[in-house]
């Protein structure tokens, strides 16, 4: 029963169809994923971040031993650009676009199932329109069943393919926002941990005059 209703939906959307249907899963499964993703890495990193600044532990002689991406972009800023660089906004993406690099592969396929979406429909719409010519070709008085099943299919992968890129469109300028906001707090978090580990330095040098002295 279950390989009829197969067949059956296969006669009804064509090949084009049938990658249609294949694209809006997976791209719902890359939009899913990666909201749920980013929405722990902030979380965790809020107070991960609190609790480094609380604890003044954030230090270039120190290594981060856990696996929040933003965290390990920040220590890593920390340890290569602590004494020698103004502007860390370059060094910063590159990291950025290391530590998400799965995320920014997912957006790359949620982009690119944006654009081919509606030409697969497009693309359905021809199969079905050259069905219908050729069984108009084919009989002098062609069957109404089957032109009407040629429209069918072709009306139908063209509403599927807009139907898949519009909201994948929404999801993927979404994402992007969420993407880049991650850009700008790393760069902004990353100068506020160069000031803590610059605050530590000058703090270890006058204790070390007080001793002195």
């Amino acid at each position: 029963m279950n390989a009829g209703i197969l067949i059956d939906f296969y006669k009804s959307v064509g090949p084009a169809g049938v990658i249609l249907v294949f694209f809006a899963i997976y791209g719902s499964y890359l939009g899913i994923k990666n909201i749920i993703y980013i929405q722990l890495v902030r979380r965790e990193f809020t107070k991960g971040f609190n609790d480094v600044v609380q604890s003044q532990t954030i230090s270039p002689e120190k290594t981060y031993q856990g696996d929040n991406p933003l965290l390990a972009i920040i220590w890593d800023v920390v340890c290569t650009h602590g004494d020698h660089s103004s502007d860390i906004r370059a060094e910063v993406a590159y990291l950025f676009y290391r530590n998400f690099e799965s995320v920014a592969k997912s957006l790359y396929w949620i982009r690119l199932i944006t654009v081919i979406a509606p030409l697969l429909g497009l693309l359905g719409t021809v199969f079905g329109m050259v069905n219908v010519f050729r069984a108009i070709a084919e009989e002098t008085s062609p069957d109404a069943t089957v032109l009407a099943s040629g429209i069918w299919e072709a009306l139908l992968t063209t509403a599927m393919g807009l139907s898949i890129a519009i909201p994948m469109l929404m999801l993927y300028y979404f994402l992007l926002l969420r993407f880049k906001g991650f850009h700008i707090e790393a760069v902004e978090y990353s100068y506020r941990a160069l000031g803590i580990c610059k605050k530590n330095a000058l703090d270890t040098n006058n204790s070390k005059c007080a001793c002195q002295k």
